[in-house]
Formats: structure tokens, C-alpha cells, sequence
């Protein structure tokens, strides 16, 4: 009882944090920017480790700049997640612009469902919220739990505030086949990390030889899928725009990985241009191929 009511409790102070404004939600990221980066240190040996090996490249001053842009970022990013609870349908609209959108309605009107891929990149959460707003049809995130059951919770609840239909990776296949009569675009995570007894492929990406999930290559295959890229930067501070990007249109004609690679290779591209804003405090290269 005292564990669900401190539950009940901090979901309700998080709810009131959300309702403050965007500038005072700033202020408050700015100061845990200087309890990330310089007092908890927070995942700084990954973070540091993560970048060397991405960009060897690159000198020790020039990751230390990278280091100090994504502490920034990470803090926002804390800040505007916490926003997202109360986020009104005009502020996802505003602040997640979509500059393409009739790419995904040019698929829809070819009668093909589309499988949509995102990294963990710039706001990954709010363009969740987004896709709500961008057609009648079916659209599904495919998401992996939280451990923590009341985070779990709360992430769900906001994600499908707007009417997305949420799918565990685990139930993917299933409820795929349970909506394949229906148009559909489905969000999937491109840079999700197996666990080792699925890490069955793995695939050059910053530098170094990863583990990918093959779920987005064998769902678009086996329901003839378009894939496209949702492409989402961020434009300044609380303000991003997402770009579709067709990889492929044709997923019955390619060749085994070739989709795989393809979304993977596009990602890479994505985070060297603007390397801040991908989630380097995520221990992405947990194992390498034996």
C-alpha cells in the first residue's frame, strides 16, 4: 500500500511539473545539466567511451564538446518528456513540425501499409505524439516494456493519450497479422539492443560491429511494407521537424539484410552529422560477435 501510494504520488507531482511552461521547464533543465554533467557525473565513463570508439577520428577536445552538447540535450530531453504528459494536440503540432507528410499519404493512397523506422534521437517521444495526428488509418509504436512496472505505466498511458495503438516487441508478429487487412504505419526503434540469445546479426554502425534486431526487416517483408526513415532533428530548443525518407519500396524484391542495413546505415548518417543528439549514455555495444 505505502509503495502504490509514493507510486500514485510522484506520477501526480510529475503531472504538476508538466503543467509549468516551456521557459521555467528550461530553467530547470539548465541546472540539472550542472547535476548530470558535473556533479553526478551521470553515465560519463559511457558516454565518453561510447564517442571514442564512434569517432576515433575526431580529437579529444572535439568529443569533449560533443560530450558537453549531449548533457545539454540529455537534460532537456528529461525535461520535455515530462512535458509531453500534458502536451495539448496544438503544441505537439507546433513544436514536432512535419515537413513531408503527404509521403505517407502518397503510400496510403497506393493501397501499402508503411513501416516507419526512428532511432533514439532527438525527441523520439514527442514525434511518438505526433504520428496521432498524421492519418485516420491504424498507427502503431512498437515499443519495448519498461523493468520498473510504474514508469511502464506512465509511458503508455502518454504515449497513446492521442490514439496510437501501443505493441510490445514481443506480441509484433501477432498483432500484425491480427491488423493486416487495415492500412497501417508502424514505428519501430532501429537502434533497439537485443539480448545476447537474439543478437543474431550484427552489422557495421559508428565504427564498431552491432547487434540489431531483425523485427523491421522480416515485418516489412512479410507484409510487403514500404519502409521509410522518420528523419527527426532538432531545429532549436523545443523545437524539432521530422522528414520521411523512403528506403524501400519494394521489401519482397531485396535481398536478405539488405533492409536492415539500410535503416541502420541511415541512422549513422543522421548522428555523424549532428552527433549530440543521439542517446549516448545508452550502453549500445553491451557484447561483440563471437
Amino acid at each position: 500500500m505505502i509503495k502504490k501510494g509514493l507510486t500514485s504520488l510522484a506520477i501526480f507531482f510529475l503531472y504538476l511539473l508538466s503543467l509549468l511552461p516551456f521557459w521555467f521547464l528550461y530553467l530547470i533543465a539548465d541546472f540539472l545539466y550542472l547535476i548530470l554533467f558535473y556533479i553526478a557525473g551521470y553515465r560519463r565513463a559511457v558516454v565518453q567511451e561510447n564517442l571514442r570508439n564512434s569517432f576515433p577520428e575526431k580529437t579529444e577536445d572535439e568529443r569533449k564538446i560533443i560530450e558537453k552538447k549531449y548533457f545539454h540535450y540529455l537534460a532537456d530531453l528529461f525535461v520535455e518528456t515530462i512535458k509531453a504528459i500534458s502536451m495539448t494536440e496544438k503544441q505537439v503540432k507546433r513544436r514536432m513540425y512535419l515537413l513531408n507528410e503527404e509521403v505517407v499519404q502518397h503510400y496510403f493512397e497506393q493501397n501499402r501499409s508503411i513501416v516507419a523506422v526512428v532511432g533514439h534521437y532527438g525527441n523520439w517521444e514527442w514525434g511518438a505524439l505526433r504520428t496521432s495526428f498524421l492519418t485516420n488509418h491504424r498507427r502503431i509504436i512498437i515499443y519495448k516494456p519498461l523493468h520498473d512496472k510504474a514508469s511502464d505505466e506512465l509511458y503508455k498511458k502518454v504515449r497513446s493519450k492521442f490514439g496510437v495503438t501501443l505493441v510490445t516487441m514481443k506480441a509484433t508478429l501477432r498483432k500484425m497479422v491480427e491488423y493486416r487487412n487495415e492500412l497501417s504505419i508502424s514505428v519501430f526503434a532501429s537502434d533497439q539492443t537485443p539480448v545476447r540469445e537474439e543478437a543474431h546479426f550484427f552489422t557495421p554502425f559508428l565504427n564498431q560491429p552491432t547487434a540489431v534486431f531483425l523485427g523491421i526487416e522480416k515485418i516489412a517483408t512479410l507484409f510487403n511494407s514500404v519502409v521509410i526513415f522518420a528523419d527527426i532533428r532538432r531545429v532549436k530548443r523545443g523545437y524539432y521537424q521530422c522528414t520521411f525518407v523512403p528506403l524501400i519500396e519494394e521489401p519482397k524484391q531485396t535481398a536478405e539484410y539488405q533492409i536492415t542495413e539500410a535503416h541502420v546505415q541511415y541512422l549513422e548518417k543522421v548522428i555523424r552529422e549532428e552527433p549530440p543528439y543521439w542517446l549516448w549514455s545508452h550502453r549500445r555495444w553491451k557484447f561483440k560477435p563471437e
